[in-house]
């Protein structure tokens, strides 16, 4: 394996322009009450910086394969891209879903024409289902976050930040699989390797955090926080050894701060943010947060089901 390259990231950039947006970055900074912007990935076709990679990895695929149609296992966004991307250049995708997952990422994965299949609660289970169906019926893997091609696209996000805010000093990205997170550092370690990068995760599912302390990869037995797209039991290979090279540390928020900052976003910043996409909010407000400044947090999606809004701001 080897870390995804600059050009790479470049190459991705210009590939994906016909569907992914230029998405805001909003300065909060007088609501904060320190400089903190936010990267609103929650603005992008499907609700989630996922259409980056999906798409990056789609159109690299052959005719062939598009035809024959493609397949990935996901907590929602990852699929919703897929699914996006899919019908964009012309081929059927198939979504494996846990059974847990949020309905308004089920039914927006099924309006932008995708088969949903659930299987499990756990990344590993949809994997495995995932992989049988693909053996099964011809079709492409495209991984969440595990391939140079998914990272490569999450990466041109970074691109974005350094041309949206040239004096950024740290930038907050959220970890799940770890794609995300992958693409941005070796984006903005390449271009201006003094910015610190920061991955948070919630206390209930840090499997990045526990793989760096061990010094290689580790399988939880089990995660659980309301951020069920940071809910992975084991990083990518690929992209732990991203952040061990390019990442400065990882951080952990608990549940009670990513629900306080989902509200905080919706009543002060006047963003609509789910769970995982406000984690790193939650990192930038914490009472003890030290991180050179100015921040951009990065939200990750805005997938937010109104129920779990009402619940929040009612606590």
């Amino acid at each position: 394996m080897r870390v995804v390259s600059l050009d790479q990231v470049k190459a991705a950039r210009d590939r994906i322009r016909p569907i992914s947006m230029l998405t805001p970055l909003v300065d909060v900074s007088v609501a904060a009450g320190r400089p903190l912007w936010l990267k609103c990935e929650s603005l992008q076709p499907g609700g989630a910086f996922k259409i980056r990679g999906a798409y990056n990895m789609v159109a690299q695929l052959t005719d062939d394969q598009r035809r024959r149609g493609v397949i990935t296992y996901s907590s929602g966004n990852h699929g919703q891209a897929v699914a996006i991307a899919a019908r964009a250049l012309g081929g059927p995708a198939v979504v494996v879903m846990p059974t847990t997952a949020p309905s308004i990422k089920v039914e927006g994965t099924r309006r932008h024409g995708a088969e949903v299949i659930f299987a499990g609660t756990t990344s590993i289970h949809r994997r495995e289902r995932a992989e049988a169906e693909a053996e099964a019926r011809g079709l492409t893997m495209v991984p969440p976050f595990d391939h140079e091609w998914i990272v490569a696209g999450q990466g041109t996000l970074g691109l974005e930040i350094l041309d949206q805010l040239s004096g950024v000093a740290t930038v907050l990205v959220p970890i799940g699989g770890g794609g995300l997170i992958s693409g941005v550092a070796a984006a903005l370690k390449q271009s201006k390797p003094d910015v610190a990068v920061i991955g948070v995760e919630p206390i209930g599912a840090a499997a990045m955090k526990a793989s760096i302390e061990a010094g290689q990869v580790v399988t939880l037995p089990k995660t659980q926080s309301i951020a069920d797209g940071l809910m992975a039991v084991r990083p990518g290979d690929l992209n732990f050894l991203h952040v061990q090279r390019f990442v400065d540390r990882i951080v952990t928020v608990d549940d009670p701060a990513i629900a306080d900052a989902v509200v905080w976003l919706f009543t002060r910043a006047k963003v609509v943010a789910e769970p995982s996409g406000a984690a790193t909010v939650a990192a930038a407000l914490a009472p003890d947060a030290k991180y050179k400044e100015p921040v951009v947090a990065v939200i990750s999606g805005g997938n937010l089901d109104p129920a779990d809004l009402d619940k929040y701001l009612k606590r």
